[in-house]
């Protein structure tokens, strides 16, 4: 069944083809027979009830530089597609949340993955709220006095963006540390969103555990240790990946997850989980998909268009 695919995503020539998951999706794609179509997220319209994006038509190959082929520019209507893929990277900013409200014109009768209403409802370090019982003590806030309130509590906590994303902005910020007032004065001379803080875990040192859902159910995992003298685990700040295995604590997390993200049309997750305690749930543009795969042999990207053929053939 030869599907036509559309991928938002960001400007695919700058990728790197041996880690980024919007490729290997892509990649898988064409292998099973499916047309691709890439645009980026500002060649995304809406004109009197029609949703519209500018790009090419796309060939992908594992080659390093000569990787993606494009066609010439046209303007396509994105309701004549089979399946759309959300995949642009966050920030998680008004431009973003702008996306999921357009591409809900067309969905379901295209499928958009993930779906965008979900999307836009679940961002990463706000979904987690939903299982407090899985989830270290957390705080949401932009009050400085409560934000020292819970550190006095905890005592050693990490701060970090609510919306940001592959380890940017992210702090630990220990009882005796100096720098929350300054940190404080900073994030909200940026914008005016909530912070988020939660106890510091040390066993994260040990490794920041991602694990890959697929339609709701847990395929594999892989462990992202911290570099020397970091605190942050996230592959784009220096981070190394390493094979790992599931633990009971692991299934546990993913069996009190997995139904929710599956009924409410989050095909492809990823979550983070650090000494047994669910700290995010990534389904925006999740990643980690090509070292499960080198690690453990798990084709995932075969794994999620196996999901989605069942659901248009459905």
């Amino acid at each position: 069944m030869g599907l036509t695919v559309a991928i938002q995503m960001d400007p695919i020539d700058a990728i790197d083809i041996d880690a980024d998951s919007s490729f290997r999706i892509a990649e898988e794609a064409q292998a099973r027979g499916h047309s691709l179509f890439f645009y980026t997220p500002d060649q995304l319209s809406y004109r009197e009830g029609k949703v519209s994006a500018r790009g090419c038509d796309l060939t992908v190959r594992r080659e390093l530089g000569n990787h993606a082929t494009l066609g010439e520019m046209r303007e396509v209507n994105l309701a004549e597609f089979d399946v759309v893929w959300l995949r642009q990277d966050p920030p998680f900013d008004m431009g973003y949340i702008t996306t999921t409200h357009i591409l809900d014109r067309i969905h379901p009768k295209t499928l958009v993955v993930n779906d965008p209403t979900w999307v836009r409802n679940w961002p990463e370090k706000l979904k987690v709220l939903d299982y407090p019982d899985l989830t270290p003590p957390t705080m949401i806030a932009r009050d400085l006095d409560t934000l020292k309130a819970f550190r006095a509590v905890h005592r050693d906590v990490i701060l970090k963006p609510l919306y940001g994303n592959g380890g940017a902005g992210v702090f630990r910020i220990k009882e005796d540390d100096s720098n929350l007032n300054s940190l404080h004065e900073l994030f909200s001379g940026i914008n005016r969103e909530p912070l988020i803080m939660q106890k510091f875990l040390p066993d994260v040192s040990k490794g920041d555990k991602r694990i890959i859902l697929v339609d709701g159910v847990a395929v594999g995992a892989i462990n992202r240790v911290p570099a020397k003298g970091e605190t942050r685990s996230n592959m784009h700040v220096g981070g190394r990946p390493e094979k790992v295995g599931m633990t009971e604590r692991d299934l546990e997390i993913c069996d009190g997850i997995g139904d929710d993200l599956r009924d409410h049309g989050q095909i492809f997750v990823g979550i983070d989980v650090i000494s047994g305690w669910l700290t995010e749930i990534n389904v925006t543009s999740p990643t980690g998909i090509q070292e499960l795969e080198r690690f453990d042999g798990v084709n995932v990207a075969e794994k999620i268009w196996q999901a989605i053929e069942a659901r248009k053939a459905g």
